[in-house]
């Protein structure tokens, strides 16, 4: 039995077809694609203008997969992973394990715990305890150790549907970076657990103060009332931000960070070939796991407008979103070319029609694609003494504008071409092409398919986006209203007392 099956995407034999041809011609990244026996994806670009490799390491999971008395859970776990293991950053495992095993223990207590008197009383056990194996910790150490082999722009993010870690390392390292890699990978420590906290609660509190961030969030409530796209945030809820479980996150990393949930994306100056038996060396003995697979809920049709508002200090403004299913679907393609042809910088109906003419402030449009579900937005920001609902009007007026074709006959396909020439120009860089490969990795999406939207979005012509605008851009929007003023329900949440080190 062989120890890996490989698929180079660059190398495939090439099908007696015009498709096929095509396909190649529109692929920039021509990834060399693997899939060891644990499930492990590796996709490596070749890029020799890039001296360096970009990494990224992506895990098909992120706070769509929060327990709903957990969330903010995959967002916490990624910034867990940068505190060690039970081999880096630790002067004395065996000590510092027995003292967190007993703070997960004291963490589940405060959890369950109602009496706020009692909750203190326990936290301050957490406190001291945590401060003791602090004495065991090594702070920063893998940041130092990527540093030490010379990579840099080490960070990682969580959105709905990923989390992804990522770094840039110097092209003669990569043996170095994977152990490293394999490492924290297999094995999760949540060290300095409470302290890192403070971090998060911090986060938290700087999106109350982002008056964006608060009409994103409320968009997504109400356009995903079943989904957890809605229904929970990726920061997650004070509530249980305040109080959070050890143990749950552990239970979440055994049951999504597995190597059948999991891609290493390199892009840049690298040898696929001796790239991947690097890999291989490192990684086929991360045991693979059962990974959950959730029904996605069916939403509820929208069938007239939803009107909600939203409080806070900054400009007043308003955004409209429309609900749409998932990447692998035809819609999303259509929706990408519409938001070019709405904006583009140049001669999008928002450019020429609103902005040049001022008849805003502001405009902005963008498709939000995702796995299950995709959303369409746009918004405006109102001139002096112009209303919000004036500027829904005007908005909703360019979309009336595609539906009569009242709009130039070259203006679909120059907003394709320049789709494709900005990204052509993107993938001469190592970061677009492993985000490229992520992309597909988390759409679950084979990459000929992954090209093939490129050709299906030349494939549209006025005719055809009239007659989607036509079919799918209604009454069905939800349209949320950012008005100035003071949102009285703000409840940030209070840093805990720490014993500083």
């Amino acid at each position: 039995m062989t120890a890996v099956t490989i698929l180079s995407a660059c190398n495939r034999e090439k099908k007696a077809t015009d498709n096929s041809s095509s396909y190649e011609k529109e692929d920039p990244v021509k990834p060399h694609i693997y899939t060891l026996e644990n499930g492990l994806k590796i996709y490596i670009s070749v890029n020799k203008d890039e001296p360096k490799i970009q990494t990224a390491i992506a895990v098909r999971t992120g706070s769509k997969n929060d327990p709903s008395d957990n969330t903010g859970l995959a967002h916490y776990l990624e910034h867990m992973l940068f505190k060690g293991t039970s081999k880096i950053a630790t002067i004395d495992w065996e000590t510092e394990k027995a003292l967190i095993d007993k703070i997960a223990d004291l963490y589940e207590q405060h959890k369950a715990e109602s009496d706020p008197e009692k909750k203190k009383e326990i936290y301050k056990k957490i406190d001291s305890l945590s401060f003791i194996a602090a004495t065991y910790a090594v702070p920063n150490e893998y940041d130092k150790l990527v540093s030490s082999i010379g990579g840099d722009r080490v960070n990682a993010f969580t959105s709905l549907e990923q989390t992804v870690y990522i770094a840039q390392i110097p092209s003669n390292e990569l043996e170095k970076w994977a152990y490293l890699e394999a490492n924290r990978f297999k094995e999760l420590v949540l060290r300095l657990f409470h302290t890192e906290l403070e971090a998060v609660y911090e986060e938290y509190n700087r999106g109350l103060d982002s008056d964006f961030s608060k009409v994103y969030e409320t968009m997504y409530a109400e356009l995903f009332k079943k989904h957890t796209y809605g229904t929970q945030t990726t920061i997650g809820k004070g509530e249980h931000l305040k109080n959070p479980s050890m143990k749950k996150i552990h239970e979440y990393f055994k049951t999504y960070y597995r190597p059948n949930n999991t891609a290493i994306c390199l892009s840049g100056d690298v040898d696929p070939d001796k790239a991947f038996e690097i890999i291989k060396k490192y990684f086929s003995d991360w045991e693979k796991g059962e990974i959950p697979q959730k029904e996605v809920p069916k939403e509820d049709p929208i069938t007239q407008p939803v009107k909600k508002e939203v409080y806070g200090p900054q400009p007043e403004f308003i955004m409209l979103g429309y609900r749409f299913p998932g990447v692998h679907s035809d819609e999303t393609v259509y929706l990408e070319v519409l938001e070019n042809v709405l904006q583009n910088g140049q001669a999008g109906l928002f450019d020429l029609n609103l902005l040049n003419k001022q008849k805003v402030l502001d405009a902005f449009v963008w498709a939000d694609i995702n796995k299950d579900y995709s959303a369409f937005m746009m918004g405006g920001y109102p001139r002096q003494g112009q209303t919000l609902d004036e500027v829904r009007e005007l908005l909703i007026g360019e979309l009336e504008k595609i539906k009569k074709g009242e709009f130039d006959d070259w203006l679909v396909e120059a907003a394709v071409n320049n789709m494709e020439l900005k990204r052509l120009k993107e993938m001469e860089k190592n970061w677009p092409r492993a985000m490229a490969m992520v992309d597909a990795f988390i759409w679950e999406m084979e990459w000929k398919k992954y090209v093939e939207r490129w050709i299906r979005m030349k494939e549209i012509n006025k005719a055809k986006l009239m007659e989607f605008v036509q079919k799918y851009f209604a009454e069905n929007y939800v349209a949320i209203y950012k008005r100035q003023g003071q949102d009285t329900t703000i409840k940030k949440v209070e840093k805990p007392h720490i014993t500083p080190l």
